[in-house]
């Protein structure tokens, strides 16, 4: 169940977040930043939000020492309030100032709807509490206690929280002078008491909470002390636990492998497939809600698109995995290889998918897809299945724009991005590395109008013939095809059209889309080549699908995994 229950959202956010403060289990709160990280803290379901003030000011890129004003704090957390609406506790420091300062932030932060603030007993301008710790003086009670007064008698809401944070075990003045502390500033005013502590291990903020004794809600943030078990806190009757700053330092990890691996590769190719996709961060920012706008006031058609996946063999080359599965359904880094496919083509908005399936079709897993079976898979080849999935009800093949596409394929998301996006009526993808002729796994050798001139990238090529030759008329092949080919707009009829003629011929249950391929060249077809170099695997062999966990492990997201090897 999601933590955040009705009767809780029926709650404004500051009376959230006191509820939280108050409750009588152990609450969480996780930093967020900016607008971004702070739907990103309500999709994960927490309750609430810790505004903090380290990572607010290192997503400006300043120090953590009152360097962005709090005019720049409190616009920020404008952001992260109308990114979502759970109740968020900013991270105060000093309240910025004398009492005067706190009374103008308070009104502030209340007309941006925010649910508390938490302030420190340290003197302005601050510096993290973790930086020269036992240097940094504290602030005078009495100053301190006006501080938090000054606060109280400002706010409108009666739910809005302040946090006093006691700095004393921070500083090296003890546990009595953090006591001490305490009290005065509950005596204060203060909605609760956030005690704070540098040491690796809990043992004085659970002395501090022994002592204290439930004299009013206790909040604690475990940085330092990371490895005590939760349940420690609950036994000791804390109220809420901050999480202070996770979001933002992993995700300068990944920033910093990111842009390392760009610099030193100068390609994208190896980290696309290992970052958020763009359609996410659309998603994350509401585009949602804009394409419903779009959709109402401007006149725009998005173009339909289908896809046929190839999977009636068991695999030659694979019966010792195969016994009680066909080929696509093998499992690579975690996953069916025909769920990289799938998974693939929808994240390019191919969601009519049709698997034609054969060899015990029984075990192809059916979620996201229709599944057609050629019932003569044994004695018939490519072409009889592909016609298989075309005549079948309700499929989408070549109704729509249709991409045709073998089950035993593993490639980078560009690749499929790039075919999709073609305005050529037929498109391929051929490999233009070097082809291993004595592999006799290796076929379906493409002969091209030019070969792959890398210098002159964006030129049209043609396609004019695949073969299992190695040499044709003297001449290399300029490539493989790997096993995709894409119809579109007039070139869906002509497809159906050359595929009727090929079923008139005897031997049609023996050919393969090759042959289709070469059918329609002679026909006068012009079928554009998309050249990639690499960026792809087939499983043919057992050799082939121990590689494909490779490649497949490579295509995770940056800090999942160790960094892949380059390619």
């Amino acid at each position: 169940m999601n933590a955040r229950e009705p009767a809780f959202l029926s709650l404004s956010r500051s009376a959230q977040l006191r509820q939280m403060l108050q409750s009588d289990r152990t609450e969480f709160l996780m930093e967020a930043h900016n607008g971004l990280s702070a739907r990103i803290v309500r999709e994960a379901g927490f309750k609430g939000i810790w505004a903090s003030g380290l990572t607010i000011s290192a997503q400006f890129g300043v120090r953590d020492n009152n360097e962005a004003s709090w005019t720049q704090v409190v616009d920020t957390l404008e952001f992260m309030a109308d990114a979502g609406d759970l109740p968020i506790l900013l991270d105060g420091d000093t309240g910025y100032g004398n009492f005067n300062n706190m009374r103008r932030l308070v009104r502030k932060l209340e007309q941006r709807g925010i649910a508390g603030v938490c302030i420190e007993d340290k003197q302005f301008p601050k510096t993290n509490s973790f930086i020269g710790s036992e240097r940094q003086p504290l602030a005078e009670i009495d100053e301190f206690c006006g501080k938090i007064k000054a606060g109280k008698d400002s706010q409108n809401d009666e739910h809005f929280s302040i946090v006093a944070r006691v700095e004393a075990l921070i500083a090296g003045w003890g546990m009595e002078e953090a006591l001490r502390r305490a009290e005065a500033y509950r005596n204060a005013g203060a909605d609760a008491i956030l005690i704070h502590s540098k040491l690796s291990k809990a043992d004085e903020i659970l002395a501090f909470a022994k002592e204290w004794a439930g004299r009013a809600p206790l909040v604690i943030v475990p940085t330092k002390y990371y490895s005590t078990p939760t349940e420690a806190f609950r036994m000791a009757g804390i109220s809420v636990v901050i999480w202070a700053n996770h979001l933002l330092r992993s995700a300068a990890s990944s920033m910093q492998a990111v842009a390392k691996e760009i610099f030193e590769t100068e390609t994208l190719v190896n980290v696309e497939d290992r970052i958020a996709p763009v359609d996410e961060i659309f998603r994350l920012q509401d585009a949602d809600e804009y394409s419903a706008a779009e959709n109402l006031y401007l006149s725009t058609s998005r173009v339909a698109k289908s896809a046929v996946i190839l999977a009636a063999s068991r695999g030659s080359g694979l019966e010792a995995v195969t016994e009680d599965r066909p080929k696509v359904m093998l499992p690579v880094a975690g996953k069916p290889l025909l769920r990289w496919l799938v998974d693939g083509f929808k994240k390019q908005g191919i969601n009519d998918i049709t698997v034609v399936g054969g060899y015990r079709a029984d075990a192809i897993d059916t979620a996201g897809i229709k599944l057609v079976v050629n019932q003569r898979h044994a004695e018939t080849g490519e072409l009889a299945s592909l016609a298989c999935a075309i005549d079948a009800p309700g499929a989408g093949a070549l109704r729509v724009d249709t991409l045709i596409s073998y089950g035993d394929l593993l490639f980078r998301s560009y690749i499929l991005r790039d075919l999709v996006e073609s305005d050529a009526d037929f498109s391929v993808v051929v490999d233009s590395s070097a082809a291993d002729a004595a592999n006799p796994s290796v076929r379906d050798f493409a002969y091209c109008s030019a070969a792959d001139a890398r210098e002159l990238f964006g030129q049209e090529v043609l396609l004019r013939r695949i073969s299992s030759d190695t040499s044709l008329d003297g001449r290399a092949p300029d490539g493989r095809w790997i096993g995709l080919l894409n119809v579109r707009g007039g070139g869906r009829a002509r497809l159906r059209k050359t595929l009727e003629t090929l079923r008139a011929r005897p031997d049609f249950e023996r050919l393969d889309v090759p042959a289709l391929l070469d059918a329609l060249v002679e026909a006068g077809e012009r079928i554009a080549v998309q050249y990639v170099h690499g960026h792809w695997r087939g499983v043919n062999d057992l050799e082939d699908f121990r590689r494909a966990g490779d490649f497949a492990h490579a295509q995770v997201p940056i800090g999942g995994l160790d960094q892949p090897e380059s390619r």
